[in-house]
């Protein structure tokens, strides 16, 4: 078992930014792809952004390109989502995944590890 916990989230408003971290619990993470994906209230879940097992392939959803920056440091098996000039679109539950494989991407069923979430409010 994997266990992932995600820190970073609060309130802010309208072109504020945070940092989202999503700690792993054991190192088998290293050599899997990751990924954001959040959820807004009334909302399915959707893709916010993925990276590979080394962080040589990347993508985001259209949503967030160009403010959105993901990360990850493999020796610590943990990764992270920069988030600057946030809207209040934005405001959703971000949760973070680990892939079967070593890349991954939009598809949530190329998932097998999922986090709790943390909240991240933007006002204004």
């Amino acid at each position: 078992q994997v266990q992932l916990t995600e820190s970073g989230g609060g309130s802010v408003q309208t072109g504020d930014s945070l940092r989202l971290s999503c700690s792993s619990s054991r190192r088998t993470s290293s050599n899997n792809g990751m990924a954001w994906f959040r959820q807004a209230p009334g909302k399915e879940r959707e893709f916010v952004a993925a990276i590979s097992w080394s962080g040589g392939s990347i993508s985001y959803a259209d949503s967030v390109k160009g403010r959105f920056t993901i990360s990850r440091a493999r020796a610590a098996s943990t990764m992270y989502l920069q988030m600057n000039n946030l809207r209040p679109e934005d405001t959703a539950v971000y949760v973070c995944a680990v892939a079967r494989g070593a890349v991954s991407g939009s598809d949530q069923r190329s998932y097998n590890y999922w986090g709790q979430g943390t909240q991240v409010t933007v006002s204004g």
